[in-house]
């Protein structure tokens, strides 16, 4: 039988079409997930040409609907439906290049290198992938974020007669998602916060890679989501469109509160497997990819097949909604720009991914101080000065405010009966909080997050997918060392800073005092394709004394010559807390006539981005006695200190004591470095 002249509707042809383009994708390939693209391709068709709101010919339209495939393993899914919807490609500034977003070709080139079709949706990589997905749970994370945003950004520059800002969030989720804790936490604060612009549509299909999920999870997810406050719909048939598009009209019309769409589909609908975790995660192989193409009706030879009128049909029915309804909204923008040019001004720097101009003016210079501040209480104090200035700046921490120094002083709280607050309270959801703010940065906001650094551990997957992305999104981490006393070992980061640095495009900072913490944050807020850790001191340090050393501004290249030495036989390298204690012992030192250097390191990231002559001048090949203090492990820095240097770092877990008795025991003192840096240079060439 030939598909062009199948008696079939074109609603079932085009549904077939999206299940067969994933099934010949994944079977060249010989590699990806079929099945849940088969199930799921009537939840997918029917919300794309009935529901979203969304362009085709200008996908990062503000006000479009945003839709997040958060079972990433399922993209050919995604990739069928931004091909056949016609979606055009954008570059990296928002201009269109003129080509498909996703072509047929590439689609035959699905998981095959520098494709536009990896294996999971990449962000940045094809045009209309909303968030990078994968890691299961992310993308429900993402979602949530999405949402406030939109909230936020209609409770600031929406004006009466012009909603600028009414779009929903879409999300398609699995058994998987709901199994892993992110989406748990994600789901509870949006169901807090009334979020009745979100809208999970959960593909209930009872199968993971080892088999049914009665293996290990058979509670009643929406009984669950009641419970988080949230509207929940069933759904008996994926293959039922009437009944997936009842569900939908009805989350149109709840308002207020998010809304789970339960979804009860066969994994690899209509082949041999179906219904059998062997459609999951591996190719039909050749005959069951004929034998499912007979019961589709569909010709059994025919590989990549897109029926005469299903493209046109398809894209005609997203555009002629999506395409009015943007120009609908860039004509009331046009009006909106002349009566509140302010606001639209803004509106154009976020889409740019702008920072308000003018905002660093507002950054305070710190006095020279021997008792100084926590770089915890410097870094609120900047954060307090600048965010009035910076009306995307939205954030909060995971109920650690107090001691983190993340409120926004005198600001109200974000909550459900005022989106307009500042102070995000994200609740002790590090998981969700993370992937929460990675949504909030995809859709204009500049978020940042609070948490010790020690909890870096339950944020980690965000974090990374951050760098991924290239979001420039702001991790605060407070409580950097064995500084935190007697709290102990679990909540004194050792290994942290290692890690944080490990990963690509993280510019993790730890600065020394309260004008290094004030160049912190002036670096992250400068960032537009990068995150940034900061990473803040719970205990005081001194403010050291510019005149005598360098400006702070020398962070901006992430390490510098503090002061010291032009030509020293000794460099004693320091970051956060530790960079005083370098200061001290480069002042004994040269009280004994060593010629010593002290060099600041607070970005290893910043650092390495400069050229090698730079970090040649700061950090002379030639002078290879080199002392590195940081109150953590010593992972990484034989980078710096080489193999004839030395470090004072942490090679144990920390203890239960207060900080004088910890520092002893652990070697930071003055006598000890110095002690460190003498033997050093006693050793033969």
């Amino acid at each position: 039988m030939n598909a062009n002249s199948a008696p079939k509707a074109l609603p079932r042809l085009t549904i077939d079409t999206i299940r067969t383009l994933a099934i010949d994708a994944v079977q060249k390939a010989n590699s990806g997930h079929p099945g849940t693209p088969m199930g799921l391709a009537p939840v997918a068709y029917t919300l794309w040409h009935d529901f979203l709101r969304y362009d085709p010919e200008k996908p990062d339209w503000p006000n479009r609907d945003r839709f997040v495939l958060s079972v990433g393993h399922a993209s050919m899914l995604l990739y069928a439906i931004l091909h056949l919807a016609g979606v055009r490609e954008i570059d990296a500034d928002g201009n269109p290049t003129g080509a498909p977003a996703v072509s047929l070709d590439d689609i035959k080139a699905f998981r095959q290198l520098d494709s536009k079709t990896p294996g999971h949706p990449e962000y940045r990589i094809t045009t209309g992938v909303e968030t990078t997905t994968g890691p299961l749970g992310q993308g429900c994370g993402n979602s949530v974020g999405m949402a406030i945003a939109e909230r936020a950004l209609a409770a600031r520059y929406n004006k009466p007669g012009y909603p600028l800002f009414d779009h929903d969030v879409y999300v398609l989720c699995g058994d998987g998602d709901m199994m892993e804790g992110v989406s748990s936490e994600a789901a509870s604060i949006a169901g807090h916060l009334g979020l009745s612009n979100l809208c999970w549509i959960y593909d209930s299909n009872h199968i993971s890679i080892e088999g049914s999920t009665d293996l290990a999870f058979d509670e009643d997810v929406g009984k669950r989501f009641e419970s988080y406050g949230w509207h929940v719909i069933h759904v008996d048939d994926a293959n039922d469109t009437l009944a997936v598009a009842q569900a939908l009209d009805s989350f149109k019309a709840t308002g207020d509160r998010p809304t789970l769409i339960v979804v009860r589909s066969v994994i690899g609908w209509g082949s041999p497997r179906a219904g059998s975790e062997k459609a999951h995660g591996e190719a039909l192989g050749e005959e069951n990819v004929r034998a499912t193409k007979r019961v589709y009706g569909w010709p059994e030879d025919a590989q990549f097949l897109v029926p005469d009128g299903v493209l046109e049909a398809f894209s005609a029915a997203l555009a002629g909604r999506g395409t009015e309804a943007r120009r609908a909204w860039e004509a009331l923008f046009e009006r909106y720009a002349q009566e509140f040019s302010q606001e639209a001004g803004e509106i154009e720097g976020l889409r740019r991914g702008e920072v308000t101009p003018g905002w660093e003016a507002a950054i305070p210079d710190f006095p020279t101080d021997a008792k100084g501040l926590a770089t915890r209480d410097s870094g609120g104090k900047v954060l307090n000065a600048v965010a009035p200035l910076i009306p995307a700046l939205l954030g909060g921490a995971a109920d650690l405010s107090p001691s983190t120094k993340t409120d926004i002083k005198g600001a109200a709280s974000f909550e459900a009966d005022d989106y307009a607050g500042k102070n995000l309270h994200f609740g002790v959801r590090e998981h969700a909080m993370g992937s929460i703010a990675n949504g909030m940065a995809l859709s204009y906001l500049r978020p940042y997050t609070g948490t010790f650094l020690v909890f870096a551990d339950y944020m980690r997957a965000p974090v990374r997918l951050a760098a991924i992305m290239e979001l420039p999104v702001i991790f605060v981490f407070t409580h950097d060392s064995i500084g935190v006393g007697e709290d102990g070992p679990t909540h004194q980061p050792i290994e942290h800073l290692a890690t944080l640095r490990a990963i690509p495009g993280l510019d993790t900072i730890r600065p020394g005092d309260a004008n290094e913490a004030a160049e912190a944050w002036k670096a992250a807020l400068s960032h537009t394709h990068e995150p940034t850790a900061l990473i803040f001191s719970r205990q005081a340090m001194p403010t050291l004394d510019r005149q005598q050393y360098a400006p702070a501004s020398g962070l901006a290249r992430g390490g510098y010559v503090l002061g010291g030495d032009e030509d020293p036989e000794l460099i004693l390298i320091g970051t956060g807390s530790e960079l005083q204690l370098a200061v001290a012992a480069h002042e004994r030192l040269s009280g004994e006539g060593i010629r010593s250097r002290v060099v600041s390191l607070p970005s290893w990231y910043l650092f390495e981005k400069q050229d090698r002559a730079y970090r040649d001048s700061v950090l002379p090949p030639g002078v290879t006695a080199r002392v590195a203090i940081e109150q953590a492990g010593g992972f990484g820095w034989d980078r710096y200190v080489g193999p004839a240097g030395a470090t004072v770092t942490m090679s144990t877990f920390g203890a239960s004591a207060p900080i004088a008795k910890l520092q002893q025991k652990f070697g930071f003192t003055l006598d000890h470095v110095c002690d460190v840096a003498r033997k050093l240079l006693r050793q033969p060439e």
